[in-house]
C-alpha cells in the first residue's frame, strides 16, 4: 500500500495529545486541532512521503512557521511556492523557513529532499509565553512537564520505521544536549548530528550563510 507510511504520519499528528499541567502562564501551540491546518498537513504528507527515510528534529514549532501551517520549518509562502500546495493561510514567510527552503532547493527541491528526510521536532507542539515563542527547554518546569510527551512522541516516530543510524538535530547546543541525554536512555539513534538553528544563522550570522548552507547540505548528504 503506497500511502501506508503517509497514513501513519497523518495518524500521528491527528492523535497528538498536548501535555497536561503546564506551568502557569505558558500556553500550548497546537495548530493540528484546526481543521484547515490538519487538511493541509494531510495533503503535504501524502504528496511527499511514501517510505520512511531519516529523521531531522528541530526544537518545537513556532508561531510564524509550523504554528500556522502545521509543517515544520515551512511558512505559508514556502508551502505554496516550494511545496506546490495551495492554501488559505496568506503568503507570509519567516527566517527559519527561508533558510531551510534555500537549502532544500539546492538539495534538489522538496520532492527529492523529502524522499530522504522527514523534519519533525523534539517536541511536536510549541509553547507561547506572554505572546512570544518559548522553547521546551527554556523553562525548567516546562521541560519537566513535557519530557514524557517528548519521549512518547519520538518513540512513536521511530516505530514507523525511520532509518535510525543517524538523526540530525536542528537547533544548536541546548536542543542537542537535551536530545542526546534522552537518546542515552532510549537508544533511538546510533548517532545525532547537531546543526545550528536557522533563525540564529539568519539573525546573527547572515554574512556566513553560504558556509552554513554548505554545512547543512553536507549533513543531509545532498546528492
Amino acid at each position: 500500500m503506497p500511502d501506508k507510511f503517509a497514513h501513519q504520519l497523518v495518524h500521528y499528528f491527528k492523535t497528538l495529545e498536548p501535555p497536561k499541567k503546564l506551568p502557569r502562564g505558558i500556553e500550548v501551540l497546537f495548530p493540528f486541532r484546526q481543521k484547515a491546518v490538519m487538511e493541509i498537513v494531510e495533503v503535504f504528507l501524502h504528496k511527499f512521503f511514501t517510505v520512511p527515510g531519516k529523521l531531522a528534529l528541530g526544537i518545537n514549532p513556532g508561531r510564524l512557521g509550523a504554528g500556522i501551517t502545521g509543517v515544520n520549518f515551512t511558512a505559508p509562502r514556502q508551502l505554496r511556492e516550494a511545496c506546490g500546495i495551495e492554501h488559505p493561510l496568506g503568503n507570509t514567510t519567516e527566517l527559519s523557513a527561508a533558510f531551510i527552503y534555500e537549502m532544500i532547493d539546492r538539495y534538489g527541491g522538496a520532492k527529492t529532499f523529502y524522499r530522504n528526510w522527514f523534519i519533525g521536532s523534539v517536541c511536536p507542539l510549541g509553547f507561547v509565553k506572554a505572546g512570544k515563542n518559548i522553547n521546551y527547554y527554556d523553562d525548567k518546569d516546562l521541560q519537566v512537564a513535557v519530557t514524557p510527551f517528548i519521549t512518547e512522541s519520538i518513540s512513536k516516530q521511530v516505530a514507523m520505521g525511520f532509518d535510525t543510524t543517524a538523526c540530525i538535530c536542528i537547533g544548536g547546543e541546548k536542543n542537542f544536549r537535551c536530545l542526546s541525554a534522552l537518546n542515552l536512555e532510549y537508544r533511538w539513534f546510533t548517532s545525532i548530528i547537531p546543526l545550528p538553528h536557522p533563525r540564529f544563522i539568519m539573525q546573527y550570522r547572515v554574512k556566513q550563510k553560504e558556509n552554513f548552507l554548505r554545512q547543512y547540505l553536507a549533513a543531509f548528504g545532498a546528492p
